[in-house]
């Protein structure tokens, strides 16, 4: 009797545990999510590489040289500022979120954000080193040259901060980290606006705010998303988490199109908006943006509506999710639109 109680229960040991390609059926969806991460970091990769020449078709324009590239790396500097923005800002969220998990928390991006972020800048940097054209050789690169500039100065400060805000991640002291972020926010946004522009302090705010708000949302999302993977012993806490950030992020979108709409006045005056959307590169690349944002508003949308469902409130995270690869997309383009020249008609 022993003898056969153990070959049963061997038995169902081994048909509980199935051994061979379907003993551990995690891999496949782990390997298709890699998949479609791979695939949007290529499309938003080709975007500013490949956008210029879309861009530019028909209306006459000159891009500056290695305008693709350059729009490649504001991209990846955006990138690398949404991210610790975002898990900044989400942390602060969940802090005194009720039922929440006190150690599932997602790893840290914000060093690898931070390595990314410093890369990209001292590329721009190197541009702006060589009177704004691209360097084919560390000679033409002059150094020196960037203190004796503002667009230097703005370039060297940008490389500096992501520097520190790669040092205080390392140091796990995130908290101190929103200081070098701001100085980029505020870098960028003087830069974006050069002492010839008319009210340039007025510009500088715009971005200042729009790009803030920016960061936050699109990094937000992304953390919040990755959050609640790590707590699904506690959907009502996610479900709790999803919410406070959906009602901030509508704060945020409001913002943002008083912002960008304000920008966009500035630089194309309310009587030539319609042809410059269609005839200047810098107005197909902002009607494609806003068209982009549409979709983004309207997934975030339905997640709101999924959000209220009593039954399933997590079921907004597949909105979520798609909302996320369309803000990945929406990041690329904003990078190929500060590359390409103003439009002529701009106050």
């Amino acid at each position: 009797m022993g003898s056969l109680r153990s070959t049963a229960d061997s038995h169902d040991r081994d048909a509980g545990a199935p051994s061979g390609p379907l003993a551990d059926p995690a891999p496949r969806p782990l390997v298709r999510r890699a998949v479609l991460a791979l695939a949007l970091v290529t499309a938003a990769a080709l975007i500013p590489l490949l956008g210029p020449s879309t861009a530019l078709h028909g209306t006459g324009e000159a891009a500056a040289p290695g305008v693709g590239g350059i729009g490649l790396l504001r991209a990846v500097l955006f990138a690398a500022l949404c991210i610790p923005a975002g898990e900044l800002f989400v942390a602060r969220l969940a802090r005194r979120l009720p039922g929440a998990p006190p150690a599932a928390v997602p790893r840290s991006w914000a060093p690898y954000a931070a390595c990314a972020g410093f890369v990209a800048a001292l590329g721009l940097a190197s541009v702006v080193a060589t009177g704004n054209l691209v360097p084919h050789a560390l000679g033409q690169i002059d150094v020196g040259g960037l203190y004796r500039t503002r667009d230097g100065a703005l370039a060297l400060l940008e490389v500096n901060a992501f520097l520190v805000a790669g040092l205080c991640a390392l140091a796990r002291r995130t908290s101190l980290s929103v200081w070098p972020l701001a100085a980029v926010v505020v870098a960028e946004a003087l830069r974006a606006h050069p002492t010839t522009e008319h009210s340039p302090l007025v510009g500088s705010g715009l971005t200042l705010v729009h790009l803030t708000c920016a960061s936050l949302w699109v990094g937000g999302l992304l953390y919040v998303l990755r959050t609640l993977r790590h707590w699904r012993t506690a959907p009502q806490a996610g479900a709790a988490l999803l919410g406070r950030y959906a009602r901030v992020a509508a704060v945020l979108l409001a913002a943002l199109t008083a912002t960008g709409t304000w920008s966009s006045l500035r630089r194309m005056p309310r009587q030539t908006i319609l042809e410059q959307l269609t005839h200047t590169a810098y107005g197909r690349t902002l009607l494609a943006k806003l068209l982009l944002v549409a979709v983004v508003a309207a997934l975030a949308l339905i997640a709101r509506l999924r959000l209220r469902r009593a039954d399933d409130p997590l079921g907004a995270c597949t909105p979520a999710r798609a909302e996320v690869a369309a803000l990945g997309l929406v990041v690329a383009v904003s990078g190929l639109l500060t590359a390409l020249p103003l439009p002529i008609r701009w106050s």
